[in-house]
């Protein structure tokens, strides 16, 4: 891997392989096998949330963040800015910032919190439980698409292998909006 025409022939599969050779030669074997898999989860991810985005949201007119703090406030109800932001995987500006073209478009209000004047609390309108119903009709059609090359047995058993991936870390500092 290094000169321009083995360079212009690479995939991402290609790029892998060659990554792991060059990396087992500078830093040996031990690590490779951790490389390749969160090499793989992270392009899976990226591939899969860029698709439902361009494929589902974009044409609505929302990002793949606005669609997940609508989908959190939808499902879990009324939610203060600092648990939707917790719940989509956010940070508390994005919330913020998100809500105001969110209210704008009538999917989303910002009314005063009951605990807390100082606070607010995000609710899904009647426009926007209405949309989010048919935009995830939308988007679970595109989500059986992707996982529908697993059999019901794999798909329950990649769940189980990402959630202990990412269960009770706590053999070094864990840096996640999660």
């Amino acid at each position: 891997m290094g000169d321009s025409a083995s360079i212009g022939r690479l995939d991402f599969w290609t790029f892998i392989e060659a990554a792991k050779t060059r990396l087992g030669s500078e830093f040996g074997s031990d690590g490779l096998s951790a490389t390749e898999v969160l090499l793989t989860l992270n392009r899976a991810s990226m591939a899969i949330t860029y698709d439902l985005e361009s494929a589902v949201h974009r044409p609505r007119g929302l990002s793949w963040a606005s669609f997940r703090l609508l989908f959190v406030t939808w499902l879990a109800g009324p939610l203060e800015p600092k648990k939707a932001a917790e719940l989509a995987g956010v940070t508390k500006a994005a919330v913020s910032n998100l809500a105001k073209s969110l209210v704008e478009a009538d999917l989303l209000t910002r009314t005063p919190a009951d605990r807390d004047g100082r606070s607010v609390q995000l609710t899904l309108t009647d426009n926007g439980r209405r949309h989010m119903h048919a935009l995830f009709a939308e988007q679970s059609d595109r989500e059986q698409a992707w996982v529908g090359v697993l059999t019901p047995a794999e798909q329950h058993i990649l769940v189980m292998l990402l959630n202990k991936l990412i269960a009770g870390r706590t053999d070094f500092d864990v840096r996640t909006r999660l």
